[in-house]
């Protein structure tokens, strides 16, 4: 499936790979759709992906293609841990992505085993987050020097983490007021 495309000032890039989980790729792309922004889902190739729960996905772009300076929000969902998560975390394109989004304190919304990627690139140290709370994720922020929380969203600066799917209306309603800030700050 191609998501609608939206020509936006205002842009959003989705880190993801097959196997990622449905609802936490959908729910923050439609929200951007929505809100006039345009979303660029990258993936490590142009093949297209499939959920966890059957829905299909073709990328907009590769991740190695990607110029975080074009855009102003972040987001990486979870998915199998075998599947996107694990996958994302390992592209070293992706966390130089991911630590672009950092040093210029862009807002980045990562959940469930999204936050492995996080960690991976070195940008959680000292910082407040939270992810799903099984396969080794709390482990690995904690040991990248995150204080992992037990909480359906938690909020450090630019950065947006949540546990699992459930979760979702919490994270959105962040995510909802970090769009606004970007907005309104432009």
């Amino acid at each position: 499936m191609e998501l609608p495309r939206n020509k936006s000032k205002f842009k959003a890039v989705v880190l993801t790979a097959d196997k990622f989980e449905d609802m936490e790729v959908f729910f923050p792309v439609f929200r951007l759709l929505e809100e006039g922004w345009q979303v660029d889902i990258a993936a490590p190739t142009m093949d297209e992906m499939s959920g966890e729960n059957g829905y299909d996905l073709k990328p907009d772009i590769t991740i190695a293609e990607v110029n975080p300076d074009d855009y102003q929000l972040l987001i990486i969902p979870g998915g199998y841990p075998d599947g996107a998560p694990a996958t994302v975390r390992k592209i070293k394109k992706a966390q130089e992505i991911t630590k672009s989004f950092f040093d210029k304190n862009k807002p980045v919304a990562s959940i469930c085993h999204g936050p492995w990627t996080l960690a991976s690139a070195d940008q959680v140290r000292g910082r407040r987050l939270t992810s799903y709370w099984h396969d080794g994720v709390p482990e690995d922020v904690k040991a990248a020097g995150g204080i992992w929380e037990d909480k359906d969203v938690v909020v450090d600066g630019n950065l947006i983490t949540s546990r699992w799917p459930m979760d979702l209306p919490a994270f959105m309603r962040e995510l909802s007021k970090a769009m606004k800030e970007v907005e309104k700050s432009s």
